[in-house]
């Protein structure tokens, strides 16, 4: 039997060795230079959905997983019954479509990237779930309407260190202008323009994004309640601001 390497699970190795039997050192050999398994196993479990990857589209992290936990107890909360709600930059799709799965509303995603969009809508079709795709940039849907918007935007400043296996995922997908924050101004400064604005906006952040976030809320949205929530290891990772008017 083939000693399993240290860099990968029982269980991938596994899946692997059964997709490329005949080229499992070749694929190793990806793994150990930091190419992401999770692209060579073509999928991965997000919150009880199957989620396909490709080289298109960030891989899901446990982070997004609470996410939707958290934001799925807040609408509860608020009692916001069958929403309109919209995901702001989508990639493969997994946010809104674990919300779909997981409770009654009409859902709209969006990314202004086809290559993006046509895994989304894959994995739509994979989890038999009727969605809405819009190809379009996230900042710019300023005549829409939606109960509640959600984005996990890129969010990482050009200049902050990252791993080296997040070389091989979409860079647009994970680095923005202004520190991190280019893309929650742009979208708060979309909903402040809107005449009807949603009872709810979900945003997953950086680590030390949270007070800039409030800053930015303050200045643009002051009707708006905003609660910083922490990640599975205590940092802040996700932002909910509720409409008070």
């Amino acid at each position: 039997m083939t000693e399993i390497p240290k860099f990968i699970t029982k269980q991938d190795y596994e899946l692997l060795k059964q997709k490329y039997p005949k080229k499992i050192e070749k694929v190793l050999k990806k793994i150990k230079n930091n190419y992401p398994v999770q692209y060579l196993i073509g999928n991965v479990e997000f919150f009880d959905c199957i989620i396909k990857v490709n080289k298109n589209v960030l891989i899901p992290r446990f982070e997004t997983e609470l996410l939707i936990e958290k934001s799925i107890k807040k609408i509860q909360e608020m009692k916001i019954n069958n929403p309109k709600i919209i995901d702001l930059g989508c990639g493969s799709g997994c946010i809104a479509i674990a919300l779909k799965k997981h409770m009654d509303c009409e859902m709209t995603a969006v990314d202004k990237s086809t290559k993006a969009l046509k895994v989304a809508r894959e994995n739509a079709k994979l989890n038999n779930l009727s969605i809405a795709f819009l190809k379009k940039d996230m900042t710019k849907l300023d005549h829409l309407f939606y109960d509640i918007i959600i984005s996990n935007p890129p969010y990482v400043g050009k200049k902050e260190p990252v791993g080296k296996e997040t070389k091989k995922e979409p860079q647009k997908a994970i680095f923005a202008k202004e520190n991190g924050l280019y893309f929650y101004r742009k979208i708060l400064e979309m909903i402040e323009k809107k005449k009807e604005k949603p009872k709810l906006i979900i945003f997953e952040i950086g680590m030390d994004q949270g007070e800039l976030l409030k800053n930015l809320q303050r200045a643009l949205l002051p009707n708006y309640k905003i609660t910083i929530e922490k990640d599975y290891n205590n940092r802040d990772r996700f932002a909910f601001l509720e409409l008070h008017k």
